[in-house]
């Protein structure tokens, strides 16, 4: 072989391993964007089904991250949006913008957020027959001197509560920071939501006689000494139930619309 047909030989080898290595390349970009999405759905749904274990430890194996749904809800219609990616989806920078947000009103805003976001993602666990077992929520609201995060999980007919999980808080220690301690936040399990009159009811006795009034039984023990934090956790569970929040939602479950 010539010196020529050599060097020939050599570049065009070099070519087609930078050809091959750019196309490797390629094909490995773009399945990571491709990808994507669905690598954070799943990373979220495990660190939901983790939360949620942890709330519900009765539920042991049964509650894992292939077994769950996430979906988008339109707040205000309470329908499931499914024009929209639920892993594309940042509530919380939604809240925050004008055209994907409502001013909450004043009268209305019991977890003091001042704005949501038109839609909120919702997570169902569903039993052997397909039925929905679980709804998980995810809800925050203002404490004393923070925002506070939380999963509430309810029942699969959107009556009672099953759990509580607060996750984020910035309370004052061993005080207003007890809202996460999981003795508190047992007292949620099975509590109704709803009185005879579907009027939400669920909450946290912050005033005197609350313990032993009508409503008792809808409400969970304040935290002594943390009054304000306890009033945070009571406005953002109320909220979120209510009307302005996951309300028409949640009666679309009951009346069955949701399945």
């Amino acid at each position: 072989m010539s010196e020529a047909a050599g060097k020939d030989s050599a570049a065009r080898a070099l070519a087609v391993a930078f050809s091959v290595a750019f196309v490797c390349a390629l094909l490995v970009s773009t399945t990571t964007v491709l990808l994507r999405p669905v690598q954070r759905a799943n990373i979220e749904a495990a660190r939901v089904m983790q939360l949620v274990q942890k709330a519900l430890p009765d539920a042991g194996e049964t509650l894992t991250p292939d077994v769950l749904e996430v979906h988008l809800v339109e707040l205000d219609s309470g329908r499931i949006e499914t024009g929209m990616d639920p892993a594309e989806f940042d509530a919380e920078a939604a809240a925050n913008q004008p055209e994907t947000s409502v001013e909450i009103p004043r009268e209305q805003d019991l977890a003091r957020l001042r704005r949501r976001a038109l839609y909120a993602p919702i997570y169902f666990v569903r039993d052997a027959d397909r039925s929905i077992d679980t709804i998980i929520l995810p809800v925050s609201g203002r404490g004393y001197q923070s925002i506070l995060r939380a999963w509430l999980v309810l029942d699969g007919a959107a009556t009672r509560v099953r759990a509580l999980k607060v996750y984020e808080q910035g309370e004052t220690p061993g005080v207003g920071s007890r809202v996460e301690d999981p003795e508190w936040q047992a007292q949620w399990q099975d509590r109704p939501i709803y009185d005879a009159d579907g009027v939400v009811r669920i909450g946290v006795a912050t005033r005197a006689g609350d313990e032993s009034g009508r409503y008792a039984k809808y409400l969970v023990d304040g935290i002594s000494g943390a009054t304000r934090s306890a009033r945070g956790i009571d406005g953002m569970v109320r909220f979120w139930l209510g009307e302005f929040g996951f309300g028409p939602f949640l009666q679309r479950v009951r009346n069955g619309e949701i399945k």
